[in-house]
């Protein structure tokens, strides 16, 4: 609420903020040459992004009806991010051949919906075990899944080759795989693209989140160790704790706001392969 003049004791023009109705995390991986799989993961960021904030209902909580609205509310929104891709190929026919992938996760609490397209991916770490929430969309997959091919038939460079993607195929149709599942305390959630999959085996993943590091620090190890591996592809990672329930977005003043964040705010952190250990979150491109 922004406070334009008022009798009570508050400044003109000051901002007041209430407790967040939901938490969303996203990866997308743009893919195209010259710089076009950057735009191309930037226009769908940008458009959800607006979608979110300025168009879709709210959803103060996810009942069962409430669930089914807000799986069509992102089965459409994904639909625009197609339509957004298309009409800006047809303006610039140059950018043919770019897409997207997409993995969201979108928190009421204690209900996680998930959104995938593509081959980046999102984990659930919980007790001591990871799982792999969200299917691949490349080529591997596609072929093992239809029983044409066993998977050590296949070259490793097919894993690179996504599809059901965001502008993808024009004339083919795009679905969204969509995954509603209860988040509790102590759990841990991972997006990534497939450029740190393709450089770590779920164990190795398991065991990095084990440490419990605080999760800007879990995100630069892993980012880290898969350069190691000599991980060359671009990487990006989230990483978010669920430590705590409660009013965790309440934003007061000065340093007290910033010691509430910290304290109580699931941690998320979204490095990419080349940012500056330290960098704010906010200030990333996913």
């Amino acid at each position: 609420m922004r406070l334009h003049s008022s009798s009570l004791s508050l400044d003109s023009y000051s901002r007041l903020y209430g407790n967040s109705q939901a938490k969303l995390l996203l990866v997308s991986d743009g893919i195209g040459d010259s710089g076009t799989g950057d735009l191309a993961s930037r226009l769908v960021t940008e458009h959800l992004t607006r979608y979110l904030l300025n168009e879709m209902p709210w959803f103060l909580e996810c009942d069962s009806d409430a669930c089914t609205e807000l799986q069509q509310e992102f089965l459409n929104v994904v639909e625009q991010c197609q339509e957004r891709m298309e009409f800006d190929i047809e303006e610039h026919p140059e950018r043919t051949g770019m897409e997207a992938t997409l993995t969201l996760g979108y928190l009421i609490w204690p209900v996680l919906t998930i959104v995938h397209v593509g081959h980046s991916r999102c984990y659930l770490y919980r007790d001591s075990r990871l799982s792999q929430l969200t299917q691949d969309h490349n080529l591997t997959e596609r072929l093992v899944k239809s029983g044409a091919l066993n998977a050590g038939d296949l070259p490793e460079v097919w894993q690179e080759m996504p599809f059901n993607v965001i502008g993808g195929d024009p004339h083919g149709k795009l679905s969204p795989q969509i995954i509603q599942t209860e988040i509790k305390v102590g759990d841990t959630l991972m997006l990534c693209t497939d450029g740190l999959t393709r450089q770590f085996s779920d164990t190795s993943i398991s065991e990095i989140l084990s440490r419990n590091l605080m999760a800007d620090e879990t995100c630069i190890q892993l980012i880290n160790e898969a350069q190691a591996c000599n991980g060359t592809d671009n990487m990006t990672v989230i990483v978010a704790r669920f430590l705590d329930v409660g009013d965790q977005d309440v934003a007061l003043s000065g340093g007290l706001q910033m010691k509430t964040d910290r304290e109580n705010m699931p941690e998320s952190r979204q490095p990419q392969q080349h940012n500056t250990p330290g960098a704010q979150p906010e200030k990333q491109q996913p």
